[in-house]
This record gives C-alpha cells, structure tokens and sequence, in this order.
C-alpha cells in the first residue's frame, strides 16, 4: 500500500487523486515534478510529503540543477505541514553529492516507517479493549513511510484484538476520508463505517465513539494543532461529549520554532475544491468561497499527544514542545 517507490533515477507516485477507483503512478524525474506533485495533492499527508521532497532534491542533484532553488521550490509548495520543511533542510545540510543525498532521503523514509511503528504500540496505552475509535482525514500508509500516526494506532488495535469498530469521517473537500481512509481499512480487513463530517458529533453524543484520534501537519511550541480543516469541530465535539480526543504525530512534527497555532500559516486552497465535487459543479460558478485546508486545534483541547516517543499528556510545557 506503500504511495512511494524510489527507483534510484525517478520517485513513482500512487497518485492519490485516483483513488480508491484507479491506481496510477505518476512519475517524478525533477525537482519540480516533486513539488508539483505535492501542490497538486497527487501525495499528501504530512510524513510522506517530506519524504517526497527529500527524493526531488536527490533528483534535482542527478541533473545538476541549484539544490537552495530546488529547496526552496519544495519548501513553498504546500506551507502548513513542518514535515516539508524539516525535510528540505535536513537534505540541504548534507551537501551536495547525489549519492550521499540519496542516502540520507532513503534513511527519512526509513525512519519514517519505524517512527509509525513506535507511534502504534505507543496508541495502544490509550485504547480500552473492544473500542470503538474515530478519525479524520488519512493518516495512513499513503500519507507516511509507513502504517501511519493515527491509522498506525488503530492497525495496532485491530491486531491486538482491542479494536471493536473504526470510524472515518468523509472529510471534505477532498474526500481523503472517503477515498483513503475508507479504503485502507478495507484493504486491512477493519470493520469500519464512514460518515459524513457532520455527523461526527451526533455518533459521539449517542455513545458511540471511545476516542477521537488525528493526525496533525504541524504542531506548535505551546501544543496547538494544525490539522486538516474540521478537526477542531471534532475536538470541541469530543469536549462536549466527554470522549477523549488524541492527536498522533512523530516529534520531527512538534516545531519549537511557532510559538502557537497563531503563528502557523494556514493554507487556503482553490474555491472550486468547494464549489465541485470530483468535477461535478455543485454550486454557483461565482459563489463566493472560504477554503483553508486546515485549522487550528488549541493545545487544552488535545488529551495526550501519541507520538514515536511515546505518549505525551498536559501540561505541554518542556521538551519536545517549547
């Protein structure tokens, strides 16, 4: 299910705009095929975003291109998610030999696999035997190196026999719920149901949700989350309803640079991600729209982080936060 195939003089991508219907892989032979990709979403998810650009700056020192340029192309090409940046200057610090570079990006992306690893048998601690878990968005194989944050923490569940259902939220505009999500458990074998994002907090008000578990593109000094649009909705839902509310993120994801969710730039993306859906127009062509892709998810909402290093409960002061 791995989104990332390295074959030493281009990066193949699972291009996750086809999906779950068609598999395509998109082939990356420069730096900027790498950013393109990226910008356009055929990968996303924080983790595996970084480990693309870490392969476009090798490619971009196989042809000789200007790596600061490259990097500086990659970095730009989606703001929120730290994971980018973190990649980009980890490879820049290595120099410019293209085979050290390849090195170093086949090593994040090994990282990568065994920090999801960690960051599953980490969960486990939070979840009660025959839980019923709800998640947002994907977190999975297709946005990391390897099983995932919060999907790594359900798979561990599931394996451990303490998962009794998954919920996934459609997750719109994108749909990466719906067409990832969805179909990751099912290529698990995880009983799950998928609901639209509204929904969410009626299935928690009934009882039907023992926790609430994401991911997050960045998170800031203080403990502030940037995630994927609609996950402070499940976050104040969660409070409502007494559910307890997690977020899963490897360390390199906590950037001690942003003092609070304040300070993280939030994305806002093309208004006819809104107005259509999968190319069928849904609202008028000049409705006006407001489109982030993320948003902010204060600190005394989060329960405990789950991260490689294990869990992290309040107060968020001290490392790894600032």
């Amino acid at each position: 299910m791995m989104g990332l195939r390295w074959e030493g003089n281009r990066l193949r991508i699972l291009d996750q705009a086809h999906l779950p219907h068609d598999e395509v892989w998109r082939d990356c032979t420069t730096a900027d095929d790498a950013a393109a990709a990226i910008r356009e979403m055929a990968i996303r998810g924080a983790p595996a975003i970084g480990i693309t650009a870490a392969f476009g700056l090798v490619l971009a020192a196989r042809r000789g291109d200007d790596l600061q340029a490259a990097g500086q192309l990659l970095r730009s090409a989606r703001p929120t998610a730290v994971n980018l940046a973190f990649a980009v200057d980890r490879m820049l610090a290595v120099g410019s030999d293209p085979d050290r570079l390849e090195r170093e990006a086949i090593a994040l992306r090994s990282e990568d696999r065994i920090s999801c690893a960690d960051i599953g048998r980490a969960g486990l601690e939070l979840v009660p035997d025959g839980a019923r878990i709800l998640t947002h968005c994907n977190t999975g194989a297709l946005a990391t190196g390897g099983d995932g944050t919060a999907l790594a923490v359900i798979r561990a569940a599931q394996r451990t026999g303490r998962l009794d259902h998954a919920y996934c939220t459609e997750t719109r505009p994108w749909l990466q719920g719906a067409r990832l999500t969805a179909w990751e458990l099912a290529s698990d074998g995880i009983d799950h149901t998928l609901l639209v994002d509204s929904a969410a907090a009626g299935l928690m008000r009934s009882g039907g949700v023992d926790l609430v578990i994401v991911g997050a593109d960045r998170v800031a000094a203080n403990g502030d989350v940037a995630n994927k649009v609609g996950t402070l909705s499940l976050a104040l839902a969660a409070a409502a309803c007494g559910v307890p509310f997690y977020v899963a993120v490897p360390l390199s994801t906590v950037d001690r640079a942003t003092p609070n969710g304040e300070a993280i730039p939030v994305e806002e993306r093309n208004p006819d991600e809104v107005r259509r859906i999968r190319g069928t127009q849904v609202a008028g062509t000049d409705t006006p729209v407001w489109n982030p892709a993320f948003d902010i998810t204060p600190a005394a909402n989060v329960d405990a982080f789950v991260t490689d290093a294990g869990v992290i409960r309040p107060p968020y002061r001290g490392w790894p936060f600032g």
